[in-house]
């Protein structure tokens, strides 16, 4: 999921201010396959690993590093990390392409707090057994 988010919705954002972007009308950009592969590769595997956050989440719960209300206690800090990471990945002063990446990763994080009182739930459970 994350690749296909990389891809399809955060790349077509890139790739229009790359076209766009002129430092002086007589400099012209040049596309080549290279360049292009050069910068969707880190942009679509760094999605890609960004959506791995719930599921790295779970087993840091399941191992007992975090919990749920700890989750729950740094949300603010949190959410300021997010729209900091989605500044620095989107090309430009857009503020609908940091949207576009700060607001699945701020769901991802809130997965990742029902995810951890899943597994201290069942934590629970294991022990009365």
């Amino acid at each position: 999921m994350g690749v296909f988010f990389g891809y399809f919705v955060i790349a077509p954002y890139t790739i229009k201010f790359f076209a766009g972007f002129q430092l002086d009308e007589n400099i012209e950009n040049r596309w080549t396959i290279s360049s292009y592969i050069d910068t969707m590769i880190p942009l679509v595997l760094g999605a890609g690993l960004a959506f791995q956050l719930p599921l790295v989440l779970f087993f840091l719960a399941k191992v007992g590093i975090v919990s749920a209300s700890y989750l729950k206690r740094v949300r603010k800090y949190s959410i300021v990390v997010i729209f900091i990471v989605a500044a620095i990945i989107t090309p430009g002063p857009d503020i609908i392409s940091q949207m576009t990446v700060a607001l699945p990763l701020m769901l991802l994080y809130e997965i990742s707090i029902l995810l951890a009182r899943r597994v201290e739930k069942r934590q629970a459970v294991d022990e009365w057994s």
